[in-house]
């Protein structure tokens, strides 16, 4: 049975998800909106379904909040079907945007798929992929990348990222490549989400006054330099 956390204050959507999904053999646990304890109520979910509009804290900020404690699938399920919200989202941390109306089996497909993408190993060689002589190491097996041997601080998003990039060394990658392989979804049109994250990921991942490993192609896209 799949533990899920349900983040919203709608009555009529908690009771209605709380009965399909519950046929559908996932255990639904409810909040209304963001609590003290929520990093404790998600530590204890396989997964969360996550509102936008909630009292307080919108969904934005709670999804934030969560991803720098916890890698836990987070889908977003929300009337607003809008390309701004939607990028909004998945910058914010969300595995996946699901937009109501929509059928408790697709939720359901959707939830065990963004299962599927957080217990599924990254693949590409070696699961030590050492970028010598940068000292910046992607390791795989202990999803950890390191510099100097010291972990850095990113988010899974930014680690899928970073993956992406180690397995295509010195190859330019198009906007479309790298979200269809980071975000594993269909390209949304709008670049911003892959140009965010990157600008994101590169003060995290290069050291002060160091070129960066992940180069701009102009009208192309982005490579990756080992040794930049």
């Amino acid at each position: 049975m799949v533990k899920l956390l349900l983040i919203e204050d709608d009555p009529a959507v908690v009771g209605a998800l709380a009965l399909s999904l519950g046929r559908l053999d996932h255990a639904v646990e409810h909040v209304p909106a963001a609590t003290e304890d929520l990093e404790e109520r998600v530590g204890e979910a396989d997964a969360v379904i996550l509102d936008i509009g909630l009292p307080g804290e919108d969904g934005f900020a709670v999804c934030r909040r969560i991803r720098r404690s916890s890698p836990v699938p987070i889908l977003m399920l929300t009337a607003r079907s809008d390309d701004v919200d939607t990028v909004a989202g998945l910058e914010a941390g969300a595995d996946d945007y699901v937009v109501r109306p929509v059928s408790p089996r697709v939720l359901d497909a959707r939830i065990k798929a963004s299962l599927r993408r957080a217990a599924a190993p990254a693949e590409g060689p070696p699961d030590r992929a050492p970028q010598a002589p940068s000292s910046l190491t992607v390791d795989k097996a202990g999803a950890e990348v390191l510099r100097h041997g010291e972990p850095l601080p990113l988010t899974p998003t930014e680690k899928r990222l970073l993956s992406v990039f180690v397995d295509h060394p010195g190859r330019v990658l198009s906007r479309e490549q790298l979200f269809a392989l980071a975000w594993n979804q269909d390209f949304l049109g709008d670049s911003r989400l892959v140009d965010n994250a990157i600008l994101r990921l590169r003060p995290k991942i290069d050291p002060a006054g160091r070129p960066s490993h992940i180069e701009t192609v102009r009208g192309f896209g982005y490579r990756f330099q080992p040794d930049p």
